[in-house]
């Protein structure tokens, strides 16, 4: 069996995720840092549903928590086959008005966690010359936000950290892409009114929001994708941008 660790799972686009994975029979790491209840929870359902699972809590902004996390996987299961960067916080406001401190805290958890995932994973991908790493950006990364500067910025970063990394590790038969999302229904979104979305939805062709099971299943499909597909950023937005 295959092994997928997916951050930021207790709920929203992770925790679907999880669940299709584990429906198709991998084994699944799930992690969250600020509600604990919500992960437990997740792992619960998971396992009720018959998917084999491990619920490992801390903060993927961390650099130390990286190698604890792969430590505890292999010790469970044996092998990682594949990690998705999907946790990330956002910040709505002008940059002017941002603290320096919710800067750091956002590049850290958005961009920074993306280098100590890959130090501590990677060398046992390589070391079995197979593995899988998409990373979550955003539309927002492409073409940027108004009043979401730090985001954005994090979010190119992840783009650009994708492209390079997957020219680094194609030799060792890794595949590392990212899958940039446009507006979806998570709880991400909750700081914008209903009038807010009504807004941007009624600006995407197909008019609505995508689900995170519509993620989830792409997801799926880019991680059992042939491995000559890498370095890609698959756009998923109802042909919004």
């Amino acid at each position: 069996m295959k092994t997928i660790i997916i951050t930021g799972s207790s709920r929203g686009i992770g925790y679907a995720t999880a669940e299709f994975f584990g429906n198709h029979g991998w084994q699944v790491v799930i992690n969250a840092c600020h509600d604990i209840v919500a992960l437990q929870n997740a792992e619960k359902k998971l396992k009720e549903s018959g998917v084999s699972v491990l619920s490992i809590a801390g903060d993927i902004g961390v650099p130390n928590f990286w190698q604890n996390l792969c430590d505890k996987t292999i010790k469970e299961f044996g092998s990682i086959d594949c990690v998705i960067n999907n946790a990330a916080i956002s910040h709505v406001g002008l940059l002017t008005d941002m603290e320096d401190q919710e800067w750091q805290n956002l590049i850290n958890t958005n961009l920074n966690s993306l280098f100590y995932c890959s130090k501590a994973v990677l060398p046992h991908m390589i070391s079995k010359k197979n593995g899988r790493m998409i990373n979550i950006t955003s539309v927002w990364g492409e073409v940027g936000a108004s009043c979401e500067v730090a985001y954005s910025a994090a979010k190119g970063g992840v783009i650009a950290f994708t492209k390079a990394l997957a020219k680094e590790l194609a030799p060792s038969h890794i595949a590392v892409n990212a899958l940039s999302l446009g507006m979806f229904d998570t709880e991400m979104n909750a700081c914008f009114s209903k009038e807010d979305k009504d807004a941007i939805i009624e600006e995407i062709p197909s008019d609505r929001m995508g689900t995170p099971k519509e993620a989830a299943k792409m997801l799926y499909m880019i991680a059992t994708a042939p491995e000559y597909m890498t370095g890609q950023v698959i756009r998923m937005d109802g042909a919004w941008i």
